[in-house]
């Protein structure tokens, strides 16, 4: 049976049936067998630059689904991150939100925060090659010049700078997007506290350059 509609089987099938229309259909379907496959021959190249086309279509719609899906994620971020509240315990929530935003900088990363520690470090590993960071923080924070030394060998470059001009915590991406944080980086989760995204362009100015 799973012959039958071959050209193998149509002549298999003429070798049995021998009546003068079984014979006579027979011929006339392995003559359109051979009409078929002359036909194919002839517009070999063709079926072949059609093939080409549909392969590279099917990679341009890949491609074309997977840069979708890469806004639609960074849109959900995006909107994941203006405005957040977390409660105690919600720990790894919190991490992977200062992960998020720290992902989104190209250029330059600018931490403020009174009371870093190394923790900090484990985050800025998923930033971007090339990226500068910047951390300004007081003499409280707890964090060694050999943890930084260590960090810079394998994700540079970063820089630490002592001040007690601010009181809350800051995060500013590419000299042009802040987020004000409720409670310092090393403790997210533990306590409830807010993210808020900050839009005003005159407002960032000032704490740039403050």
């Amino acid at each position: 049976m799973p012959y039958v509609f071959t050209e193998q089987g149509i002549a298999m099938l003429s070798g049995i049936l021998k009546s003068e229309v079984a014979v006579q259909v027979s011929i006339k379907i392995m003559d359109a067998f051979v009409e078929m496959r002359k036909f194919i021959n002839i517009n070999k190249s063709l079926f072949e630059k059609v093939i080409t086309i549909e392969n590279k279509m099917d990679k341009k719609f890949i491609e074309h689904d997977k840069k979708f899906d890469e806004v639609f994620n960074q849109l959900q971020i995006e909107e994941n991150i203006k405005q957040r509240i977390f409660f105690e315990g919600q720990i790894y929530d919190a991490y992977s939100l200062i992960v998020d935003i720290i992902k989104k900088a190209s250029k330059k990363i600018l931490i403020i925060d009174n009371y870093v520690d190394d923790s900090i470090l484990k985050m800025l590993t998923k930033k971007k090659n090339n990226v500068e960071v910047v951390i300004l923080t007081s003499n409280k924070s707890n964090i060694q010049n050999i943890d930084i030394q260590k960090f810079n060998k394998e994700y540079p470059i970063l820089k630490i700078a002592k001040t007690n001009k601010f009181h809350d915590r800051f995060i500013v991406l590419d000299n042009e997007e802040m987020y004000h944080l409720g409670a310092s980086i090393k403790d997210l989760g533990r306590k409830c506290f807010g993210i808020n995204k900050i839009e005003d362009k005159e407002i960032i100015e000032k704490i740039i350059n403050l």
